[in-house]
């Protein structure tokens, strides 16, 4: 049950609902999850600074249980979201940050319990 949160000063009109669709399918391609357990949350026209510019920019922060737990896995899921962001954006590399977190299954709650019980 991945949680991705992309961050941006981006205005709203740059991430259409078919935007946050593709996000999610690539997210969890990326990540190897189905897609039906992404959780995804889009907050535009935020103000952001990144390496000291204004520019446009995106933080992408990613959430997951059992695949974010590794810099081999993360060098990998970076890689892939980078060329999304990049490309679906028009960002340069250097206007986008990705904060991986490993989430251990008792802090994730779903259906009034927490995942280590379902």
């Amino acid at each position: 049950m991945p949680f991705i949160e992309l961050q941006s000063n981006l205005p709203a009109t740059s991430f259409s609902e078919d935007f946050v669709k593709k996000l999610s399918c690539s997210a969890a391609a990326a990540l190897g999850k189905p897609e039906d357990r992404m959780n995804v949350v889009v907050k535009p026209g935020l103000p952001m600074l990144i390496a000291g510019s204004c520019s446009p920019c995106v933080m992408l922060s990613v959430s997951a249980i059992g695949v974010t737990d590794t810099a081999d896995k993360n060098k990998e899921h970076s890689a892939k979201m980078f060329e999304f962001l990049t490309r679906e954006l028009g960002l340069t590399e250097d206007r986008v940050v990705i904060v991986f977190h490993a989430l251990q299954p008792h802090q994730v709650g779903k259906k009034g319990t927490v995942m280590s019980f379902l």
